[in-house]
C-alpha cells in the first residue's frame, strides 16, 4: 500500500500534468482554428499545412487520451484505489507508478492486456 505522502506525492504530478495537457490541447486546437482561416496560395501551402495538420490532430488525440487516464487516476487517489492493478487487484508497485503514474494494471497484467489488444 501507498503511504498517505506518496499519495500526495502522485496527486501532485498527475494534477501538474493534468494542467500542462490542457493547456496544450487549448494552444492546439486555437492553431487548428487559425490554420482553417488561412489563406492557401498554393498546393505546397495546402500540403504543409495539411501534414501540420494531421500530426496536430495525432497529438491532439494522443493526448485527449492521456488526460482520460490522468482524470481516472485521480478519481482512484480519492476513492482510495490508487494503485491497485485493475484486473489482478493487486499493488501496481511503486517502480511502475514512477514511470506511469496513471497505470491501471502491473507488469504481468499489462502484458496480458496489450496481447489480447494485437
Amino acid at each position: 500500500m501507498l503511504t498517505k505522502k506518496e499519495l500526495d506525492d502522485f496527486n501532485e504530478k498527475l494534477t501538474a500534468r493534468k494542467i500542462q495537457i490542457e493547456k496544450n490541447l487549448t494552444g492546439t486546437a486555437l492553431e487548428l482554428d487559425g490554420m482553417r482561416e488561412l489563406e492557401l496560395n498554393d498546393e505546397g501551402d495546402y500540403a504543409a499545412t495539411s501534414a501540420k495538420t494531421m500530426v496536430d490532430s495525432a497529438i491532439l488525440v494522443q493526448q485527449r487520451k492521456e488526460l482520460n487516464e490522468i482524470e481516472l487516476a485521480l478519481d482512484k487517489i480519492k476513492s482510495g484505489t490508487y494503485g491497485i492493478c485493475e484486473m489482478c487487484e493487486e499493488p501496481i508497485g511503486l517502480p511502475r507508478l514512477e514511470v506511469k503514474n496513471f497505470a491501471r494494471f502491473c507488469i504481468a497484467c499489462r502484458e496480458i492486456t496489450e496481447k489480447e489488444q494485437q
